[in-house]
């Protein structure tokens, strides 16, 4: 049974299949061209000198952790600490347990879902060597107050920015305030490319790296001229030479083609979730009964959280079961508080501070969609299927 109020509709249009049909019509499929297009197209489209594609917002985030470990200047080494927010996506965590750094879980604030920011100061010592700044949620962090914490500290910032494409902050794109940020192009998420994704930077090496990282740590794809190594003159010599170690994350040319026709509707797609997102505030910000998520900057709201308030005679359990029953789609907040998940089990880890909120978005949390279509209507229908408890 199709849900009345689903968690994402498909955003393709003719203009996709077209893009897929040149591709066929190419012969080629595997990363070239259509790739190369769409990333020249987004770094411009975010304002970052430099972005790689790759075949999911995983493998960004896997990619940027890679890049962190093989830089030249006090590469990221294992054992060091790494701040991440305790509520975020699986992935956000998994490439630093796999490169054996040591995780930092720092509580998230109850209204905006990001880091609560007087805790992750407090996180900070002198064995910090990153932060994760993860946007929750089409949230941008305030990155205004995390660089003061930061100050001259030798700190680096990361972006997890995979739900949050196209939100803003002080007038400057989401994912481009760290050394390196990255995105999502899921089905779900603000464009889609089938599985696809980002890394951004304006850091050259990090750049050249990521190119070289992302396809099995050879040197093909890297400048003639470049920071990692001298390219032989023999393109024989060349063509299987490998410097680093790598992955295979490449993406289709499919993704490229179709992302490209998807950056072309962005602006529309966000601007309809910020209407969409206005009618929701319109009818949840005076309910007694939940917290909703507190807007920094402008987000680009990839989804609609409700926080069943402290006080409330109901269960989420019962919230979920009036959503179902009204064919309502909802999820958890993400992974809610991560390390109540038995996977933190494989990861060295530190909670050096109570996490009150974080336990509240895990035990009292859920999350319904938004869309780039209009669905004012299924937010009517959410508000109704809600009344009656107290």
């Amino acid at each position: 049974m199709t849900p009345r109020y689903p968690l994402a509709t498909p955003s393709w249009g003719p203009e996709e299949y077209r893009a897929i049909q040149r591709v066929i019509d190419s012969g080629m499929f595997s990363m070239g061209k259509e790739v190369a297009a769409f990333e020249a197209q987004f770094s411009k489209l975010v304002g970052s000198k430099h972005a790689v594609m790759v075949n999911s917002g995983s493998s960004a985030n896997l990619l940027a952790v890679a890049v962190m470990t093989l830089r030249q200047q006090r590469p990221l080494q294992r054992g060091d600490e790494v701040i991440v927010p305790a509520v975020s996506w699986s992935t956000t965590y998994g490439p630093f347990q796999q490169y054996g750094q040591k995780l930092v879980f720092v509580d998230v604030d109850r209204h905006t879902l990001n880091f609560d920011l007087d805790a992750l100061e407090r996180a900070i010592t002198a064995r910090t060597r990153a932060i994760m700044a993860v946007n929750l949620l089409g949230n941008p962090n305030d990155f205004d107050r995390i660089q003061a914490i930061i100050g001259k500290r030798d700190i680096v910032l990361l972006e997890d920015n995979c739900e949050s494409l196209g939100a803003t902050f002080a007038g400057k794109q989401a994912g481009t305030f760290g050394l390196m940020g990255t995105f999502s192009s899921f089905f779900s998420h603000h464009i889609s490319t089938m599985e696809g994704g980002v890394l951004v930077t304006d850091d050259e090496e990090c750049w050249q790296l990521a190119l070289s990282v992302r396809a099995h740590g050879w040197t093909r794809n890297l400048p003639e001229q470049n920071l990692l190594c001298r390219k032989a003159d023999d393109p024989f010599l060349e063509s299987f030479r490998f410097i680093l170690p790598g992955y295979n994350l490449r993406p289709l040319e499919m993704s490229g083609a179709i992302g490209q026709e998807q950056l072309r509707k962005l602006p529309d797609f966000v601007r309809i979730r910020r209407e969409n997102a206005a009618h929701f505030v319109a009818r949840f910000a005076d309910d007694s009964r939940f917290t909703i998520q507190r807007e920094v900057g402008h987000s680009s709201w990839f989804g609609f959280a409700l926080l069943r308030r402290d006080g409330c005679t109901f269960q989420r359990s019962e919230v979920v079961q009036r959503l179902r029953q009204n064919s309502i789609e909802c999820r958890p907040v993400v992974a809610g508080n991560f390390v109540r998940h038995p996977a933190i089990a494989h990861f060295d880890h530190v909670i050096p501070l109570p996490m009150p909120n974080a336990d509240h978005v895990h035990d009292h949390g859920l999350f319904v969609g938004n869309n780039q279509v209009d669905i004012r209507d299924q937010i009517d229908l959410l508000h109704e299927a809600l009344q009656g408890l107290a």
